[in-house]
């Protein structure tokens, strides 16, 4: 993560000025507040704002007057029975703002979730950093064979140093071609249509404001194992931010979201028959190969 001295600087005047208000805050989230915090090589996640905190989900769900009741239990035990029965509007009530620079790449996989506003900055107007990502040598892995979306096994030292050469040399001949294609003393061509020679993994920055329940629902897809790396470690990175934000309701989703699994009818019926000692195979299952590898994967048996 790199930041210039000015950017710095602003960051540290944020930190130190100070708002009085009347509105619920949450320390452990101020703490970090408008601090970045590092994600790849030169990406970062920012908290620059948030309204709520878990009070005001049980104040939503109860709709009383006051904050939850006296007993963090009986509120950590309301929003565990909303979070397991996926009542869904009480954690809306809650909305947080980050700052996030990401590659361009990881921005296109992550604006698929359409329940935030977003503004993100425009290379029509300005231009874009010589910045790009490069992936670790582990990270790079050829393509997994059952999985058409996914990696399989790592690259050779040797394959890995190639593909990264490769990488970082089209990288900066694209920026360089950028560079001398908005000279105005050379070519003079318009932002808006220099910027299409960038590379993916060129790095943007937005602004994202999201409510409680369509973040965890997005932390639920992007922060899950099988979640693509380079997009997995800025939502592992924000779920440390709800962590701060609201602990009750963060546990909850943890215990009955990213935590748990969705078992069909199909597959309750062959858990209910294993539990009565009745010998299942994926023939007699009743269910598709697919989702019988993948309920064996979650009883951990070698059936």
């Amino acid at each position: 993560m790199d930041l210039t001295p000015e950017q710095h600087a602003e960051i540290e005047a944020l930190r130190q000025s100070r708002a009085e208000t009347r509105r619920p805050t949450v320390a452990a989230l101020e703490e970090i507040l408008f601090q970045p915090i590092p994600v790849l090589d030169h990406g970062f996640v920012r908290v620059v704002d948030y309204m709520g905190d878990d009070g005001a989900i049980v104040q939503a769900a109860r709709v009383s007057y006051g904050r939850g009741t006296k007993r963090v239990q009986d509120d950590a035990g309301l929003i565990r029975y909303l979070m397991r029965h996926r009542h869904t509007t009480p954690f809306e009530m809650c909305e947080i703002k980050y700052h996030v620079k990401l590659p361009i790449f990881v921005a296109r996989q992550w604006i698929r979730h359409r329940t935030a506003s977003v503004n993100e900055y425009s290379a029509r107007y300005s231009v874009l950093d010589r910045e790009y990502y490069l992936p670790a040598p582990e990270h790079l892995a050829a393509q997994a064979r059952d999985n058409r979306q996914g990696r399989g096994e790592v690259l050779t030292s040797e394959a890995a140093a190639d593909v990264l050469a490769l990488l970082r040399a089209d990288a900066e001949r694209c920026y360089a071609h950028y560079e001398e294609m908005l000279d105005p003393e050379g070519l003079g061509l318009a932002r808006e249509l220099a910027r299409i020679n960038l590379t993916l993994n060129t790095y943007t920055q937005w602004y994202w404001k999201i409510d409680l329940h369509n973040l965890l629902h997005f932390l639920s897809l992007r922060a899950d194992p099988h979640a693509q790396h380079e997009i997995r470690v800025y939502a592992e990175a924000m779920l440390e931010t709800v962590r701060r934000w609201v602990p009750l309701a963060a546990q909850a989703f943890l215990d009955y979201r990213l935590g748990a699994v969705t078992v069909s009818a199909g597959g309750l019926s062959v858990i209910r028959r294993l539990l009565k000692g009745e010998t299942v195979t994926a023939e007699t299952s009743g269910i598709s190969p697919r989702e019988w590898r993948e309920l064996m994967a979650v009883l951990e048996s070698e059936r």
